[in-house]
């Protein structure tokens, strides 16, 4: 699987888990809440899948990336460390993956 489709399947995942994550909690606009969760982090693959190249440290490329697309929805909604954490930690599982597997 090329590099950039391994990124969208991953981000896809990623917002999937994040959505789910997130339906017990009350939102004052909830679709739009999740909606916004999701693509965030389906970005984060994207990205990722799109950076990651044979030769670079794809873990690292992944917390940066997953910490700097984070960084919009913690300053918004002043939930700093779980936006920022779950974040951070998905890149890294992302790039670490995009890295190892893709081609």
């Amino acid at each position: 699987m090329t590099r950039v489709s391994l990124g969208v399947l991953c981000g896809i995942v990623f917002g999937v888990l994040s959505v789910a994550s997130m339906l017990p909690l009350a939102f004052p606009d909830k679709r739009a809440a999740l909606a916004g969760a999701f693509f965030s982090r389906f970005a984060i693959g994207v990205a990722i899948g799109s950076s990651v190249a044979p030769g670079r440290t794809g873990w690292l490329i992944g917390l940066g990336m997953g910490f700097l697309i984070s960084l919009p929805d913690a300053i918004i909604t002043k939930a700093y460390a779980p936006i920022l954490i779950i974040g951070a930690v998905g890149g890294t599982v992302i790039g670490a993956i995009v890295q190892r597997f893709g081609r």
